[in-house]
């Protein structure tokens, strides 16, 4: 080797530092799986001027790559908001809001038929962190107003409640709160973001349950919070990179690969489902159909005032003279219905709650059983329920 030549890098170094680049043009309707922990920065002074916080670009994979900036502004357009962070779940996301509006000695107010794992956590953050929590009422509409306190700082509302499905008056809540400078938190999951036009009726903070209609296979864990106003989102922005939330571009590339999907799939979800509420309205066996659109439902009217849609989730009640261990059987009995939690996938679901345990004041007599409507044949599934109907006796 002359004293001029380059030396050849080790095997090592050249696996790691090889100098291919692939050709620019390459096109294609997917979005590009841009995995990185690692940003790359073309020298100090872009390092140094970089900020995370606007997404003009990147810094590091925590904050965010090309794909997960994607998703993002098209979750952001669905809500029509403007800002969007992804966290790992639909619980992370309200943990996000809650870490980022709540601190010792405020109050915060939240529905009495909230996600149970979201009520655990209010519990938590009553007795651990000194944040008050009251539950009211979902169907109070604007008698919250009464309930608000000098240190009330945030007003959850979920709509419906999924699993006893009433459904608020948003509008009312909202005038309440923001008369006090009061934030308003919304869990628009139930909605998928497609029924319910949250920041138009009042809302401030939207968070959704990835996990559902969005990802649409029952394998994505994830959640996102989406705001319209600056100073919430740098708020959420600086409690996001302090909790270490990051999402997984494989799974972001799978929500993006479904969102194209997504009102078709809702409107399939919705009109079987309202099929099958209504075939259940005539089932001796059923005391009441906690569907959203059916007039059974507590604040229907308020679901028909504000709602373009109702998704595949609903609940029932069944004849009080049937017992938990009837009931039971039931479920077990479902062929097609599978037995497990969450919902929009296209797998029809079923389970049993004990409401007694999960809320303040349940009075309504009968084992509460929720359905989640797949994308099978309608009548397979009203066939399924009424096999599974017949072991009650």
């Amino acid at each position: 080797m002359s004293e001029n030549s380059k030396p050849e890098p080790g095997f090592n170094t050249s696996i790691i530092h090889s100098e291919y680049v692939a050709p620019d043009g390459f096109a294609a309707f997917p979005v590009g799986i841009h995995h990185a922990s690692t940003v790359l920065f073309n020298n100090v002074k872009a390092m140094r001027e970089r900020s995370w916080q606007d997404k003009s670009a990147y810094t590091y994979g925590l904050h965010g790559t090309p794909t997960s900036f994607t998703l993002e502004a098209r979750l952001a357009e669905i809500e029509n908001g403007e800002h969007c962070l992804l966290t790992p779940s639909g619980l992370a996301a309200i943990t996000l809001v809650n870490m980022a509006f709540l601190q010792s000695g405020d109050h915060v107010l939240i529905p009495d038929n909230v996600y149970g794992p979201s009520r655990d956590q209010a519990d938590w953050l009553s007795r651990s962190f000194g944040v008050s929590v009251r539950y009211y009422d979902p169907l109070i509409g604007a008698g919250i107003a009464a309930l608000i306190e000098e240190n009330t700082r945030l007003i959850w509302v979920e709509a419906p409640g999924s699993v006893s499905m009433e459904v608020p008056d948003v509008p009312a809540i909202c005038a309440a709160a923001h008369a006090r400078g009061v934030l308003v938190a919304l869990d628009n999951t139930w909605s998928a973001g497609v029924a319910f036009a949250a920041f138009e009726h009042g809302v401030d903070i939207i968070m959704q349950a990835l996990t559902k209609y969005q990802s649409g296979g029952s394998d994505v864990l994830m959640g996102a919070v989406i705001t319209r106003d600056n100073a919430l989102n740098t708020r959420l922005q600086m409690a996001h990179m302090r909790l270490g939330f990051g999402v997984g571009m494989d799974d972001v590339y799978l929500v993006l690969r479904n969102l194209p999907t997504l009102q078709l799939r809702f409107n399939a979800h919705d009109q079987s489902a309202r099929k099958i509420a209504s075939w259940l309205t005539n089932r001796p066996e059923i005391s009441k159909v906690l569907h959203p659109a059916l007039p059974d439902c507590p604040g229907h009217d308020i679901w028909q005032r504000d709602f373009s849609g109702a998704g595949g989730l609903f609940s029932v009640l069944f004849d009080a003279k049937y017992g938990e261990e009837q009931t039971d059987r039931f479920v077990d009995s479902l062929k097609l219905f599978k037995l497990g939690y969450s919902w929009g996938g296209a797998h029809s679901l079923c389970i049993p709650y004990r409401m007694q345990y999960m809320r303040t004041n349940w009075s309504e007599p009968g084992i509460l059983v929720r359905f989640n409507i797949g994308l099978e044949d309608t009548q397979d599934l009203i066939a399924d329920i009424e096999q599974a109907l017949a072991t009650l006796t």
